[in-house]
C-alpha cells in the first residue's frame, strides 16, 4: 500500500502506547492518533469526499494538524496545506487554484477567504474538532492509492506570475521521509522530535512529522517559535532531533543567555536548511550546547530533501553536502548541458523525491522538468570531493526567516494602490532574518502617499511575514534597454544606502 497514512497504522499496531504527538501537557498516544485521524477519515466520506478531493489545512502546528493530515490521506484526499497567517484573498487564490472542497481552519481570514471562494469551511480550534469526531466511527481501512498519486499540492513560486502548486505524490513523501530518517536523522521509536518548523511547510512536514510517524517516535510541538520556550521545550522533553532555519539557531543562541543552566544534553542531531548558516553562528550554537549542526539542502518541488552533509561523512560547513540516496545532482548551463568543473551552474536535480509536476501548469512543469531532471533554480558551485556550495538564485525568491516571499506577488498588490505608478520588490541583508523585504516605489505624479500608509495598506493585504519593512519612494526605477526592472542596481543602491548608514553611525 503506497498511502502515506499507511505508515500511521504501522506505528500505531507496533508502539500503540508510544506518545505520538505532545504539546506542553497534552498527549496523544499512537493509538489515540489513528483513532482520530480514522474519525476524521469517516466524517470526509459522510461529507462526500472523494479519493483525489482536495482538502485545505490552515493550521498552526497543533495536534489536530496531524489528525486532519492523516485522517484526509486516509481517505484518500489530496491535502493543501496552507499557512494561517494568510489573509483572506491569499486563501481565496489557494482554494480557487487547487479547486479544495473543504478548508479545516482557524476562525478569522481562513474563513473569510473560505467564504469568498465559496468553500465549505471547518472552524478546528480543539472544542469543535472533539465535539465533532465522537459523531463517527474511525475508519480502519487506508483507501488505496497508486505510487503517482497525488497525497499533497505544496505551493511555490519563482518570479513569474502566482504561486503554483506542487505536486508530491505518495512515493515521494514516503521515499523522502524514509531516507531522511534512516540515512540522516537516523530515529527510532525512542526519538523525541522537536517540531518548531511549520507542518504547513515542506521542511517540517517530511523532516519532522512524516518522519517520527513512520517511526514511533514523538514530535513536540511549539505553535509560534519563541527562542526561550524553544530550549525549555528542549530540555524539559528531552529532544533528540532539532530541524531548524538558521534564523532559529541564531535566536536560540541569542536566548541561552538568558538560560545559563539549560540543559538540552539529549540533543544528538540538529538539522537545518531553507537557507546557508552563517559559519560563525554553526560554531558558536556547537559550542555552547554541544551539539553538531548538519546542513542540506531541498525545495518544494523536491519532497524536500535533496543534499545534506551525511552524519557518517566529512561535514563542510558552508556547504549543502552531497546528494542524498537515490537522488542524483549536477550543475548546468542555460541550455541544460553540464557546466564545465569549477565553474558555477545551475543545480539541476533527478530522483525519487521530484514532484509530479505543477497542478494545472503543464508549461511550467515542462520548463522546470527536462529530461527527468528538475531545474532548481538556484546556482551553486562543487568542489573536487562532490559537495555543493550555493552561491545565489538565479530566482528572487526572498528567503526571510526560513518563509519564502516571492516579490512579483508582493508587487501585484503594490501595483494595485491607485497612487502607485511602479513598484519593484527585493531582498536585502538582515542581521536576524537573513533577509528583508524592500520595495522600491514610484508613486503616480502628484500622488499624496507616504511610506506608512503604503505600508499599512500592503500588510492589510498579505501575511505578516510578507509585507516590506523597508519602503523607498524614488522617481524612476533603473530599467535596461527592453524597458526590463535592473533589480541589481537596486540591490547596489540599497546596499550603498546601508553602508552609508554605517559610516554615520561610526561617524566617518
Amino acid at each position: 500500500m503506497t498511502n502515506l497514512a499507511a505508515n500511521l497504522h504501522t506505528s500505531a499496531a507496533a508502539y500503540p502506547d508510544n506518545v505520538a504527538i505532545k504539546l506542553d501537557d497534552f498527549e496523544l498516544t499512537y493509538a489515540a492518533l489513528q483513532d482520530a485521524a480514522g474519525r476524521l477519515a469517516s466524517y470526509l466520506e459522510s461529507e462526500g469526499v472523494k479519493p483525489g478531493d482536495r482538502i485545505a489545512l490552515s493550521q498552526p502546528n497543533l495536534p489536530t494538524f496531524p489528525v486532519i493530515f492523516y485522517g484526509a490521506l486516509q481517505a484518500g484526499a489530496i491535502v493543501v496545506p496552507m499557512n494561517p497567517l494568510f489573509k483572506p484573498r491569499e486563501v481565496e487564490y489557494y482554494l480557487s487554484d487547487a479547486g479544495v472542497s473543504l478548508l479545516f481552519g482557524m476562525a478569522g481570514d481562513a474563513a473569510t477567504g473560505a467564504e469568498q471562494a465559496g468553500v465549505k469551511f471547518f472552524e478546528t480550534d480543539p472544542a469543535s474538532l472533539l465535539a465533532l469526531l465522537p459523531q463517527h466511527e474511525p475508519k480502519t481501512d487506508v483507501v488505496e492509492r497508486a505510487d503517482d498519486d497525488t497525497a499533497v499540492i505544496l505551493y511555490t513560486s519563482g518570479t513569474t506570475g502566482r504561486p503554483k502548486g506542487a505536486e508530491l505524490t505518495h512515493s515521494n513523501l514516503n521515499t523522502n521521509q524514509e531516507v531522511v530518517a534512516r540515512t540522516l536523522i537516523q530515529i527510532s521509536s525512542d526519538d523525541v522530535l522537536f517540531g518548531c518548523l511549520p507542518l504547513f511547510h515542506v521542511f517540517g512536514l517530511t523532516c519532522s512529522m512524516n518522519t517520527a510517524i513512520a517511526k514511533g517516535a514523538t514530535l513536540t510541538l511549539i505553535p509560534r517559535f519563541e527562542p526561550v520556550k524553544a530550549l525549555q521545550i528542549l530540555e524539559r522533553d528531552k529532544a533528540t532531533v532539532f530541524a531548524g532555519v538558521p534564523t532559529m539557531y541564531n535566536a536560540m543562541l541569542m536566548a541561552g543567555a538568558s538560560l545559563p543552566d539549560v540543559d538540552v544534553s539529549s540533543l544528538r542531531t540538529c538539522c537545518s536548511g531553507g537557507s546557508s548558516m552563517p559559519v560563525e553562528v554553526m560554531r558558536k550554537f556547537e559550542e555552547r550546547f554541544g551539539t553538531k549542526i548538519l546542513e542540506g539542502y531541498g525545495l518544494s518541488e523536491t519532497s524536500p530533501v535533496a543534499s545534506f552533509n551525511h552524519p557518517n561523512a566529512e561535514r563542510k560547513p558552508g556547504s549543502i553536502g552531497t546528494p542524498i540516496e537515490d537522488v542524483e545532482m549536477r550543475l548546468a548551463n542555460s541550455d541544460g548541458s553540464d557546466t564545465p568543473a569549477g565553474e558555477i551552474g545551475e543545480i539541476a536535480i533527478k530522483g525519487h523525491n521530484i514532484m509530479k509536476g505543477y497542478w494545472n501548469r503543464p508549461d511550467a512543469t515542462a520548463e522546470a522538468i527536462r529530461d527527468g531532471w528538475f531545474f532548481s533554480g538556484d546556482l551553486a558551485n562543487k568542489d573536487e570531493d562532490g559537495y555543493y556550495y550555493i552561491v545565489d538564485r538565479a530566482k528572487d525568491m526572498i528567503i526571510r526567516g526560513g518563509y519564502n516571499v516571492y516579490p512579483r506577488e508582493i508587487e501585484e498588490v503594490i501595483y494595485e494602490h491607485p497612487q502607485v505608478a511602479e513598484a519593484a520588490v527585493i531582498g536585502i541583508a538582515h542581521e536576524h532574518y537573513g533577509e528583508e523585504v524592500a520595495a522600491y516605489v514610484v508613486p503616480t505624479e502628484g500622488a499624496d502617499l507616504d511610506v506608512d500608509t503604503l505600508r499599512e495598506w500592503i500588510k492589510e493585504r498579505v501575511a505578516a511575514y510578507k509585507y516590506p519593512r523597508v519602503i523607498e519612494f524614488i522617481g524612476e526605477l533603473p530599467k535596461g534597454a527592453t524597458g526590463k526592472i535592473l533589480k541589481r542596481e537596486l540591490r547596489t543602491l540599497a546596499e550603498d544606502s546601508a553602508q552609508t548608514e554605517t559610516n554615520q553611525s561610526a561617524g566617518v
